[in-house]
């Protein structure tokens, strides 16, 4: 009994009644907790992909960030379930979908401002409405359409900077069209997870993510001697610290980002994925000097209404995606 409380009080979860509790507030919290953690996350892979290629960082990411995920599983006890699956290939699936939206999304991060990748990063909910639609037969009437098309002028206007006609073949446009297949990609896993969800739990669900995407991110250990710039590189000390927050902080995030879809409906958690809006335009102006212009800060308010809208519409229908967003990794975790 002593030990379910210790474990109830690491984790959050009330051991003895059950694995959810009705505290929005808390919920709310350890949501604000999980996106601050992730920009320390975003911050540290910012600084390091100077020095290190993407590959190397999607792998210090899964490797270290395993490490939190195993001890969450383990202290609510599921260590032994949690990598017992009767669906490998659909766990696969959702693992390759997902390290392709970590990969683009990361080196969006490194070529674009913070503010312009974030509000970019804002597609996600929106290619969730389109994709629900067309791969999951889900219902879409005139008002979630209709947001949807508001959203995508928003995104439109964000990459505007990005698509000028003097620079279509400059890393910020490669930046913004990798941004916007991460936020398709991310889109895509969390339908992925949709399927999953229906017949595993979330335990195993992050953590065969977590050890799936540390394999397949290895694959771009021999990539480097075919892609100039891609090598992977011997850190020094300050370097390595970088890859271990960057682990550590996606995992740490993951963690507690779970943990608030305990405590509160996707429709009450899911607004505040926008304060990362607020952590990009602080972080970005304090230590990379990055100020968003103006175009990013109108189209970032456009896309950060129609998602509102687009998450009120779906709570009014019925449609709760908390066991979708508490098993899925965003992609810039």
């Amino acid at each position: 009994m002593a030990f379910k409380s210790l474990r109830s009080r690491f984790t959050g979860a009330p051991a003895p009644t059950g694995m959810t509790r009705h505290a929005p507030l808390l919920g709310i919290s350890l949501k604000l907790g999980s996106t601050f953690t992730f920009f320390v996350m975003a911050t540290a892979l910012k600084i390091a992909a100077e020095d290190v290629p993407i590959g190397q960082l999607v792998f210090a990411r899964n490797f270290f960030g395993l490490f939190p995920v195993l001890l969450m599983v383990g202290l609510r006890g599921e260590l032994g379930l949690a990598f017992k699956t009767s669906n490998p290939r659909g766990h696969l699936t959702r693992a390759a979908v997902g390290l392709s939206a970590m990969v683009c999304s990361f080196t969006a991060l490194y070529l674009l401002p913070l503010p312009d990748a974030t509000a970019i990063g804002f597609a996600t909910p929106l290619f969730v409405v389109v994709l629900a639609y067309f791969l999951l037969g889900e219902t879409v009437r005139i008002y979630r359409w209709s947001a949807v098309g508001v959203g995508f002028l928003g995104i439109l206007i964000v990459l505007s900077p990005h698509l000028g006609e003097e620079e279509l073949d400059s890393a910020s446009t490669a930046g913004a069209v990798l941004g916007i297949m991460a936020a398709g990609f991310a889109a895509l896993a969390m339908i992925t997870v949709r399927k999953l969800c229906e017949t595993e739990r979330t335990s195993t669900i992050v953590t065969w993510f977590a050890a799936s995407s540390t394999v397949l991110s290895l694959l771009t250990l021999p990539l480097g001697f075919l892609l100039p710039g891609q090598a992977w590189v011997m850190p020094d000390a300050p370097t390595a610290g970088l890859l271990l927050v960057i682990g550590l902080a996606g995992g740490v995030g993951q963690i507690l980002l779970t943990q608030s879809y305990r405590y509160a409906e996707a429709s009450t958690i899911a607004p505040f994925d926008y304060v990362n809006m607020l952590w990009a335009i602080l972080v970005g102006w304090v230590i990379f000097s990055e100020a968003p212009v103006p175009e990013v800060l109108a189209g970032a308010a456009i896309v950060i209404a129609a998602g509102v809208f687009v998450i009120y519409r779906e709570h009014k229908l019925g449609l709760d995606r908390t066991k979708d967003r508490r098993a899925s990794t965003p992609s810039r975790s």
